[in-house]
């Protein structure tokens, strides 16, 4: 397959530094996992999937015989089919304008949101779907143009997620129980290549999205048949600032992805762009309390710590299936705003200095991190005043983490 991506990223990703992700589909119904598990660390006995904290996986996780999921199913829903969550998800409460007004008092540079996880349904009427989308059912509407509206109303980027790679609405086959079994299981056919195709092809022409977000690989008729790379030249020509993830298992991205604790390797450089929800989970998960979700104070720092690497932070929210985002996740996004927005000015054009007079150090029990930008020496420490700085030519920034929550 002829390699498609960029020699380098277009000017507004190189100074971006904050996207947010929207994970909301008809899992919000149940929104139930188990949260303890942060994905990429030590898998707890009976595997990851099993045990999943991926809320928007439940259609999966259920599935898997012995699961608490498998159980708390049967007991809350008397193990009702996956598909009738669809039709109890309503989006009564769908507020764009105001999910749009607070990403941007965070600072976000651009908003993705998913129109197609692994259970198939779209937040669309995309082509082939009747039946199985939003339009026809649950909420009765498309989802994704008012959003895409709102976002560009508050002057943020709008890009779409895909899952290309799973659709388990189309595949009888058995659950996933272990890592492997997403490549095992999933559909490579010409079929479904078309059918994926179609769905991004009518994204791409509808909503002209800066960001074009796959996972979990793309189908291998697709890759063999040429039609992703006719597609990818379809999005260039369409969007040519536009940018491409690398989850398509072919040489069409533009850029790096982690998530979590997983693809650390790819941190490296800069324009990679490191995704993880506001708790363990993706999609809403109402067992996530305060405890189990970044405070402001831990998002601060682990915002500064991707952004002292040359990354961008893809923070994800989950609503419930109102439409709301849930009360703990907008306690943390608040309480950030005017730490993330104060912080903002000085991540363009950032790098580290290449001046060898250039020194930062600080006791170990004085977090910190440090970046250049422009002619400002940024430090992001617990005790900014307690940083030890030599950096001729710079003017030092110092900006404190919040204050740590009592």
């Amino acid at each position: 397959m002829t390699g498609t991506h960029r020699e380098s990223l277009p000017g507004w990703v190189k100074e971006a530094s904050l996207g947010i992700f929207i994970h909301w589909g008809p899992y919000a119904v149940p929104a139930w996992a188990e949260p303890e598990h942060v994905a990429g660390e030590p898998e707890p006995e009976g595997g990851w999937f099993k045990h999943c904290s991926y809320a928007e996986w439940y259609a999966n996780t259920i599935r898997i015989e012995g699961s608490p999921a498998a159980a708390h199913h049967a007991e809350v829903h008397g193990s009702a089919p996956y598909e009738d969550f669809l039709d109890q998800w309503k989006a009564e409460a769908y507020d764009p304008a105001a999910w749009a007004r607070l990403f941007r008092a965070l600072g976000a540079d651009y908003v993705v949101p998913v129109t197609k996880h692994h259970d198939g349904v779209t937040l669309w009427d995309a082509p082939g779907s009747d039946g199985f989308n939003t339009v026809d059912r649950g909420p009765k509407r498309d989802l994704l143009g008012p959003l895409a509206e709102a976002v560009r109303a508050e002057g943020m980027r709008f890009g779409v997620y895909y899952s290309g790679g799973l659709d388990w609405s189309i595949t009888d086959y058995p659950p996933i129980v272990e890592g492997e079994d997403i490549w095992r299981f999933r559909p490579n056919d010409a079929a479904y290549a078309a059918y994926a195709t179609a769905h991004v092809r009518d994204l791409i022409d509808r909503y002209a999205p800066s960001v074009l977000w796959n996972d979990i690989e793309w189908p291998e008729a697709g890759k063999e048949d040429g039609s992703l790379v006719d597609l990818i030249a379809h999005y260039r020509d369409a969007v040519p600032d536009g940018i491409v993830n690398d989850r398509w298992g072919a040489d069409v991205w533009d850029y790096r992805t982690s998530e979590y604790s997983m693809g650390a390797d790819h941190e490296t450089g800069s324009g990679w762009e490191h995704n993880r929800g506001l708790g363990s989970s993706f999609g809403y998960n109402r067992v996530e309390d305060e405890s189990f979700t970044l405070s402001p104070r831990e998002l601060a720092k682990h915002y500064a710590d991707v952004v002292s690497r040359g990354g961008r932070l893809l923070l994800n929210v989950g609503p419930d299936a109102a439409g709301r985002i849930p009360d703990v996740q907008v306690r943390t996004l608040e309480g950030a705003a005017a730490w993330m927005t104060g912080v903002k000015p000085y991540t363009t054009d950032r790098r580290f200095p290449g001046d060898a007079e250039v020194t930062v150090s600080a006791e170990a029990d004085n977090w910190y991190r440090t970046w250049a930008s422009g002619d400002k020496l940024v430090v992001i420490a617990d005790r900014p005043e307690a940083v030890r700085v030599t950096a001729p030519g710079y003017e030092t920034v110092a900006i404190a983490l919040p204050e740590q929550e009592r």
